[in-house]
C-alpha cells in the first residue's frame, strides 16, 4: 500500500521526516493539499499534490490503496475526514497529538537529537523504576531523586472555547486567566492583572501575559531557586507525568521543552508566515541594541530547520527568571521601534515573536543548560 501525507506545513514535515527514517519500507508519494495557495509546491523533495490531481491520479476503484495520514493540527481532522470520504479515500489515519509526540520522540531518538524527557533514568543512581525489580527498589530509596516543586500556569482567556473533552489536571497545574484587564468576566482565581503585571497587552502579548506575570510575581525574590515553574496553554500542555517529574530531579533538568518543530527550508519559513517583515526588523534592531551577542548568533540559529513553538516551558526558578529577564526588555523595545507602536495595535505580533525568541534563546544557551524534550499534547 502507498503511503501519502495529507497537509505540507511543519507538522506534516516534521512526521515525514519521522516516518522516512522509522519505517523505510514506506512509499510516500507525496504531500496532499486541497489547493496549493499558499503551500510549497514540493515538500521534502516530494511534491505536494491538490486533492483534483490525486483524482486523477488514483483511479476511484483503487483509492483504498493509498493510506493518507492527516497530519495537521487536529480542529481541522473531522473536516479533513469528511472531505477525504467525500472524495473517495476512505484508508486515512488522523494523526492526534499524542501519535505524533510518540513518532517525533522515536525519531529524534533515532537520530539523536533533542534529548527525550520520557527516555532518562527517574532515579538519581540510574536505575530506571519501570525496569528494576521491587527488592532492588528498596534497597535503592536512598538513591531515588525526591519529587521538585512544581507550579505550572495555565493560560485561559474567557472567551475560550469550551473543549469537548473533561480532563483530570494535575494539582500543579495552576490556571490563570490572560488579559483579565481588559473585562470584568472571571474564569479563574489567579489572573494576570494582580500584582506588577501587562495584562492589558494581552492582545499583542497573547499567553506571554502570564510569563511576565510569573516574572514579577513569582520568580523575582525569596524562595527555593530549584522550584520549577512553567507556562502551559488552555488547549496545549507538555507530556509530563509524575514519573517524569523524577526524571527531571535525577538528571538535574534545567528546562523542558516540547520537540521542536520542522521547517523548510529553515524556520525563516515560519515567522514568514505570521509575522510581518517590519515587526522582524524591529525585533532584530532590539537585539542589535541589547544583546549584540544574540544577534551576531541569529543568522546561523534561524538558518536551520528546528523551532521551539508555543511559548511553552517548565523550567526551573532560576533558569525561567534569567530568561524573562532577557527576554522581556526585547519586546517592550520591539513594541517601541514598531510600525504602527505595539500600543497602537491589537494582532498578536508579540506573542509569535516571542516563540522565535525563545528559540533563539535557547538554541544560543543550548550547552549551558540540560534541556530535555517532551511532546506537545492538544487538549479537545
Amino acid at each position: 500500500m502507498q503511503l501519502a501525507i495529507y497537509g505540507a506545513k511543519s507538522l506534516a514535515l516534521g512526521m515525514y521526516r519521522a516516518i522516512e527514517k522509522l519505517y523505510p519500507e514506506e512509499e510516500c508519494i507525496g504531500f496532499v493539499v486541497n489547493s496549493r495557495k499558499c503551500n510549497p509546491s514540493t515538500l521534502a523533495g516530494l511534491p505536494v499534490i491538490e486533492m483534483e490531481e490525486l483524482k486523477e491520479r488514483i483511479a476511484f476503484e483503487n483509492r483504498d490503496g493509498l493510506h493518507i495520514l492527516v497530519c495537521t493540527p487536529e480542529d481541522l481532522h473531522p473536516e479533513i475526514s469528511a472531505y477525504l470520504e467525500e472524495n473517495g479515500f476512505s484508508t486515512y489515519t488522523c494523526m492526534n497529538s499524542k501519535k505524533e509526540a510518540k513518532l517525533m520522540e522515536d525519531y529524534f531518538v533515532a537520530i539523536d537529537e533533542f534529548k527525550s524527557l520520557h527516555r532518562l533514568p527517574s532515579c538519581a543512581n540510574g536505575y530506571d523504576d519501570m525496569v528494576v525489580t521491587e527488592t532492588d527498589k528498596f534497597n535503592h530509596t536512598k538513591d531515588s531523586a525526591s519529587t521538585p516543586s512544581l507550579h505550572v500556569y495555565q493560560a485561559k482567556f474567557y472567551k475560550d472555547r469550551p473543549l469537548n473533552n473533561s480532563y483530570d489536571f494535575a494539582g500543579w497545574m495552576i490556571p490563570i486567566q490572560v488579559g483579565a484587564a481588559l473585562t470584568d468576566i472571571r474564569v479563574t482565581d489567579v489572573c494576570d492583572n494582580q500584582g506588577d503585571n501587562i495584562s492589558e497587552k494581552n492582545v499583542n502579548y497573547c499567553e506571554l501575559t502570564a510569563l511576565y506575570w510569573m516574572w514579577k510575581n513569582k520568580l523575582i525574590g525569596a524562595g527555593d531557586s530549584e522550584d520549577y515553574y512553567g507556562l502551559f496553554h488552555y488547549r496545549r500542555i507538555l507530556d509530563i507525568s509524575e514519573e517524569d517529574i523524577r526524571r527531571i530531579a535525577a538528571n538535574d533538568i534545567d528546562i523542558v521543552v516540547s520537540y521542536p518543530t520542522l521547517h523548510e527550508p529553515d524556520i525563516v519559513e515560519h515567522h514568514a508566515r505570521y509575522i510581518p517583515e517590519g515587526d522582524w526588523e524591529a525585533m532584530l534592531a532590539a537585539l542589535e541594541e541589547l544583546y549584540p551577542d544574540y544577534r551576531e548568533a541569529y543568522n546561523t540559529i534561524f538558518s536551520q530547520e528546528y523551532m521551539y513553538n508555543y511559548n511553552m516551558m517548565v523550567a526551573k526558578k532560576s533558569v525561567l527568571k534569567d530568561y524573562c529577564d532577557w527576554l522581556f526588555p526585547i519586546l517592550e523595545r520591539t513594541e517601541e521601534l514598531s510600525t504602527p507602536k505595539g500600543w497602537e495595535r491589537k494582532d498578536r505580533y508579540i506573542g509569535y515573536l516571542g516563540e522565535n525568541l525563545m528559540t533563539l534563546y535557547f538554541f544560543y544557551n543550548k550547552d549551558k543548560y540540560n534541556i530535555a524534550h517532551t511532546g506537545r499534547i492538544m487538549l479537545t
